[in-house]
């Protein structure tokens, strides 16, 4: 089982950056794939990046693409998402989760466990 716990949320002006982690417990966690899912008031959770279980592989939402950067360190038992570029439709809610996958994942009914979620919001 996989225990995640994000942090790094926060308020940022447009055009601004932020680093969001995600903490995971277990031993196993490296042979977890990680994703990043958002949700803003009144939509529905979407996907946002996925990292494969080495790291060698990731895949981004096109809202996102270019602006953010999904990375892992194993030996940390940590996945990050680096926001640069940011714009007012990012403001939502950042949930970390991990998927028992080889590849990558990007439908919420792939991935097993889920953190709380951090607050991510972008001042125009």
């Amino acid at each position: 089982q996989v225990q995640v716990v994000e942090s790094g949320g926060g308020l940022v002006q447009a055009g601004g950056s932020l680093r969001l982690s995600c903490a995971a417990s277990g031993r196993t966690f490296s042979t977890y794939a990680m994703g990043w899912f958002r949700q803003a008031p009144g939509k529905e959770r979407e996907f946002v990046a996925a990292i494969s279980w080495s790291g060698g592989s990731t895949y981004y939402a096109d809202s996102v693409k270019g602006r953010f950067t999904i990375s892992r360190d194993n030996a940390k038992n940590t996945v990050y998402l680096q926001m640069n570029s940011l714009k007012p439709e990012d403001t939502a809610v950042y949930y970390c989760a991990a998927a028992p996958l080889r590849g990558l994942g990007y439908l919420e009914l792939e991935y097993d466990y889920w953190g709380q979620g951090t607050q991510v919001t972008v001042s125009s």
